[in-house]
């Protein structure tokens, strides 16, 4: 009788919990928009980017420039006043990025890349910077000095999908659209997953995600051979380019060195002839020249690469 009186006494504080909503939560889920989603098969998405890759061979570009530093890790975020800047680029790795100081407008920096290995002149602080793309010297006190060329590039441009050396799998996945703070629904996506094998190796080296509103990819995910994801590119506002659909805004997310740049297109021209001269970049006489990869800083640009 003892232990009928304990349970009959719990069901009734249970009953009594739930009555008053002391033990649960309830919260809004919003429907989808009636949004009529556009369907696609695996070939096509493959034949979109191969298309897309093979449709731009180099690209002249008037941009502004947005960057912020800073996430969970640092526990802040800077965000840094927009510059102007210029961008070439032209397959098959060759890139110039020059940034403007504001007002003013002389050379913030001004950088270039083979695809190996870049350059970067620094005129506000005496400074050319030379190294390898492959090669890192993180520096957490200056995030934005961990930025490499190559990483412009590979956001910038989608690579075409190598059949001898990559796989693609297609993934059906789902995108979280905020309304606003509170509000949130999912919306169908396609994700087409690239696996890289190299000296009997594999992993996930991309991730292309395609809006189905438009079938337009508006995000790629760069992984390293460690499966720790490197590079996180947003696409969107897409804009004809001498008949090449192309996103007037790229957001660039490094994860790991907390910084994000934002290239906001104000004029871009496709598939301009772009001569080896216009990737050249000396090194100004009295700059302090650093080697990345020995990470010495040499006085008055002397000593040995």
């Amino acid at each position: 009788m003892l232990f009928n009186s304990r349970y009959s006494a719990v069901v009734i504080l249970l009953a009594t919990l739930l009555l008053t909503g002391c033990l649960f939560h309830t919260h809004r889920v919003e429907q989808a928009p009636a949004i009529a989603l556009k369907a696609s098969t695996k070939p096509e998405l493959l034949s979109y980017i191969n298309a897309q890759a093979a449709k731009i061979r180099s690209m002249q570009a008037t941009v502004d420039i947005d960057t912020s530093v800073g996430g969970a890790r640092k526990g802040k975020v800077t965000e840094y006043q927009q510059i102007r800047g210029y961008v070439l680029a032209r397959k098959p790795a060759m890139l110039r990025m020059i940034g403007l100081l504001p007002i003013i407008r002389n050379t913030a920096f001004d950088m270039v890349s083979d695809g190996q290995e870049f350059k970067v002149s620094i005129p506000p602080k005496n400074r050319f910077v030379v190294g390898r793309n492959d090669l890192v010297t993180p520096n957490p006190q200056q995030p934005l000095e961990n930025l490499r060329p190559q990483v412009i590039y590979d956001a910038l441009l989608l690579r075409e999908i190598d059949p001898q050396n990559e796989t693609a799998v297609l993934e059906n996945g789902v995108e979280t659209v905020m309304l606003d703070k509170d509000r949130k629904y999912d919306e169908p996506d396609y994700v087409i997953d690239i696996i890289r094998t190299k000296d009997g190796d594999s992993w996930l080296s991309r991730k292309i995600v395609f809006s189905r509103l438009d079938l337009l990819p508006n995000r790629q995910l760069v992984y390293d051979e460690s499966g720790a994801l490197v590079t996180d590119a947003h696409y969107s506002d897409y804009k004809d380019y001498n008949a090449v659909l192309f996103p007037s805004r790229i957001e660039i997310w490094r994860p790991e060195e907390e910084y994000k740049i934002t290239l906001t297109m104000v004029k871009l021209t496709m598939n301009l002839a772009l001569g080896n001269e216009k990737f050249a970049l000396q090194q100004p006489p009295g700059a302090q020249v650093i080697h990345l990869d020995q990470n010495q800083p040499t006085p008055n640009g002397g000593g040995s690469h």
